[in-house]
């Protein structure tokens, strides 16, 4: 049987040594933190300007094509591998079953064009889900009040299809349909598509956490009921571990936690217990949180930054998504 480590008693024993001075500090950190581990969202739209500012999450634009570009140059330039994609639609495109979803020409196949003629070494992630496109709000297709499961499957395969053939690197279903990740292999395979990676939000919460985000997509307004039939309940852990074996097992490479940061517990065992790359995101509540703290001088923001993304990286996240990118890219930089 393995002894237990017994470290020495004081005054032999002095934990301070190790953190005497910022090189020794540097040298026995169990945790690394690069710009390479960071994921920048981008929220998109398709109207005349090339940034719209975002009231709830300052900081935060909605970029046109054009802008969404620029900002992939500036991704590369810090050292942050990918940027993830998300859509603020005019409301006249939107319907029941999110047509605009599937539009070839539409709001996220230009920007894709757009990057990848930029920056084509920058991954882009596509968000596959119809919340975005619906004038419902709802992430699936809802037939009498009921979001309804296997119709959905068909639309959100499709989307992500557009995606993929518009050069989208991985397409990150976050709609939490039962067998999305499935139809979606099996439409990339199917279509020539085989090396698109599928990043799936494989446990989405129902949380209070994406209010702003709904603001800067544009789907709050829209939204009727809630998504607690098809998000997950914050009061679950186990049932993230089912969901994550689901999702692997229909053809994820990857998988995310979202929100993050009230969800680290969740992150370490999806981590540990499947050992596949695990991403966690950042939500705009989060972002909002410590933004307004920091504007009202509760909060460092520049360290406040650096020490929730170690934590992610610490709970077992092989990266983030977090609208804190460039700003810690270049606080890593310094």
């Amino acid at each position: 049987m393995t002894q237990p480590f017994l470290p020495a008693a004081f005054p032999f024993a002095r934990p301070r040594r190790l953190r005497a001075a910022p090189w020794v500090r540097r040298l026995v950190a169990e945790t690394t933190l690069t710009p390479a581990d960071l994921v920048w969202p981008l929220i998109v739209h398709d109207g005349k300007d090339d940034r719209i500012p975002v009231p709830s999450m300052p900081g935060v634009f909605r970029l046109s094509p054009r802008a969404a570009a620029e900002a992939a140059k500036e991704a590369r330039d810090l050292g942050i591998p990918a940027v993830a994609l998300f859509p603020n639609v005019d409301p006249a495109i939107k319907d029941g079953v999110g047509t605009g979803a599937t539009d070839p020409d539409g709001l996220i196949p230009d920007c894709i064009r757009a990057i990848k003629d930029a920056a084509p070494e920058v991954g882009v992630i596509t968000d596959v889900a119809l919340d975005c496109y619906t004038d419902h709000g709802h992430d699936g297709v809802l037939e009498d009040g009921r979001i309804v499961n296997d119709a959905s499957l068909e639309r959100l395969a499709e989307q992500a299809f557009i995606q993929a053939h518009a050069g989208a690197d991985v397409v990150a279903p976050s709609d939490m349909m039962d067998g999305r990740v499935q139809a979606i292999r099996e439409a990339l395979e199917a279509n020539g598509f085989q090396d698109v990676l599928i990043l799936s939000y494989a446990a989405k919460y129902a949380s209070a956490f994406y209010g702003p985000y709904r603001d800067a997509v544009g789907s709050a307004k829209q939204l009727t009921g809630d998504k607690k039939t098809y998000q997950m309940d914050f009061a679950n852990g186990d049932e993230a571990l089912r969901e994550v074996a689901m999702d692997l097992s229909e053809g994820a490479d990857a998988v995310m936690v979202k929100p993050g940061m009230l969800y680290l517990d969740v992150v370490r065992r999806v981590s540990e217990t499947f050992r596949v790359p695990t991403f966690a995101y950042q939500v705009s509540g989060e972002y909002a949180m410590m933004k307004a703290s920091a504007a009202n001088g509760w909060l460092d923001e520049d360290r406040a930054i650096l020490e929730s993304l170690h934590a992610f990286k610490r709970a077992g996240a092989a990266g983030v998504l977090t609208y804190f990118a460039p700003q810690a890219a270049r606080l890593l930089g310094a």
